[in-house]
């Protein structure tokens, strides 16, 4: 038996978490069982307990190939972890028991914030002397940044464009890994956050920085007067405005990191018009990606920056910081 955080139905917030004993799970031909000794909160963890992967009841009743489901309760969430490989079904060759690895679980499935998790093909391995809470991050929120950046141009070896770009909530999970990169590929960063993380995004390579609070922040113009080829909106539940596309550039775009269901009606809107200037994220599950980003931590390239580590049984603390939206890098529970 072991312990793991669930809840038992859609809604109810941190008060919903119940720290529950269920048995270990055993692995399948191509699963792999980790000992979790991490794991990384995103918001996609509550919205999924909010219900976003449910069918609408008036989509559900029309064929539109849509991959609306509902979860199994009791559900455990969580789908990114750093931990040890304990056993590995016969199918696996990319890890061995006892390595030190870091896993997207299954989005469907959840079940990282337990004492131990089925991953599967998107695992890869860290240093064996590592901190787990360094790595548990780079599935979703540090991959996500690379790639990102990689669909603009962005080249890690000095070689790519040197655009101009805007990162919102730069002090976010998502934002200090694409501060970070950007640095790194010679992008010129212009970002948002809050006064007191000012210093930090900075220090993460940002050339200009804006208090998001002030007027000069609500209109996220650059201070050197240089309009944006590129803006990485990661704040959640803000809509596309006037003022984001009055900062592009002609052939300049918007990448919505946390898409609302309203961002994704105006994408298809502006997709029928044959509009490219706003464009909705969405993660591919990548091992090559994910190996990339632990070399880049394991040389010391990029940070992973901690907001927060909770023990299991703190669960609910962690999840309230999660769904506050003021988080300072990563919230992690540690096991």
């Amino acid at each position: 038996m072991m312990q793991a955080v669930q809840y038992f139905s859609y809604g109810g917030g941190p008060d919903a978490l119940k720290l529950s004993e269920v048995p270990v799970p055993k692995p399948k031909e191509n699963d792999i069982l980790v000992k979790v000794e991490a794991a990384s909160l995103n918001p996609i963890d509550w919205r999924i307990q909010e219900g976003i992967l449910r069918a609408p009841k008036l989509l559900s009743i029309l064929p539109l190939p849509i991959p609306f489901v509902d979860c199994k309760f009791p559900f455990t969430p969580g789908v990114e972890i750093a931990g040890e490989v304990i056993d590995v079904g016969t199918n696996v060759k990319t890890v061995k028991k006892g390595d030190k690895v870091v896993s997207l679980l299954n989005y469907l499935n959840g079940g990282g914030l337990a004492q131990y998790a089925i991953a599967e093909s998107y695992t890869a391995v860290r240093p064996s002397g590592s901190r787990a809470a360094e790595y548990a991050g780079l599935p979703v929120a540090g991959v996500t940044a690379l790639q990102i950046l990689k669909s603009i141009g962005a080249k890690f070896d000095g070689t790519g464009d040197k655009r101009n770009i805007l990162i919102t909530a730069a002090s976010g999970g998502v934002g200090q890994y694409l501060v970070q990169l950007a640095r790194l590929a010679g992008l010129h960063v212009t970002a948002t956050c809050g006064a007191r993380n000012i210093d930090l995004v900075r220090s993460l390579g940002a050339n200009e920085v804006l208090d998001y609070k002030t007027p000069e922040g609500q209109q996220l113009t650059s201070p050197s007067g240089k309009l944006y080829d590129c803006v990485i909106n990661c704040v959640a539940n803000t809509e596309w405005s006037s003022t984001l596309e009055a900062n592009l550039t002609s052939d300049g775009k918007v990448i919505e990191v946390t898409p609302t269901p309203v961002t994704m009606a105006r994408y298809w809107i502006k997709k029928l018009v044959r509009s490219n200037k706003l464009e909705v994220f969405m993660l591919k599950s990548d091992r090559e990606d994910l190996e990339f980003m632990i070399k880049l931590v394991n040389e010391g390239s990029i940070r992973t920056v901690l907001d927060s580590t909770y023990a299991l049984d703190k669960a609910q603390e962690a999840w309230k910081r999660c769904m506050s939206g003021h988080a300072t890098g990563k919230i992690i529970v540690e096991m």
